[in-house]
Order: structure tokens, then sequence, then C-alpha cells
């Protein structure tokens, strides 16, 4: 896993909660009561799942 700023963990956060809320699909299991898209994003995250780039430049 690649060492983000806390700037890009939002931004990376943000952007999948968006994409989730919007109909994309999950992409790791959740328990039925996680139905926020935030909390479902987060989870993505921490399991590496979430199929966002960061360019630095």
């Amino acid at each position: 896993m690649t060492k983000y700023t806390r700037y890009e963990v939002a931004r990376i956060i943000g952007a999948r909660s968006l994409q989730i809320s919007l109909g994309a699909p999950i992409l790791v299991p959740t328990p039925d009561s996680s139905v926020e898209p935030l909390d479902i994003a987060c989870a993505e995250y921490e399991k590496d799942a979430i199929p966002i780039t960061v360019r630095r430049g």
C-alpha cells in the first residue's frame, strides 16, 4: 500500500463514497448495518480495494 498524505486519503475516500452513492458496485463485503457510502468507502480503503490512482507532479 502506498503512503498517502491525509489530503490524498480524504480525496480518495470522498471520491469513492460519491461513486458508491451514485450506484457503483461495492468491492468489499459489508455488513447489512453499514449502508452509509462513507463507511463503505473507508472499509474499501482499509482493505486496499479502491481502484483509484494518485498522480503527483
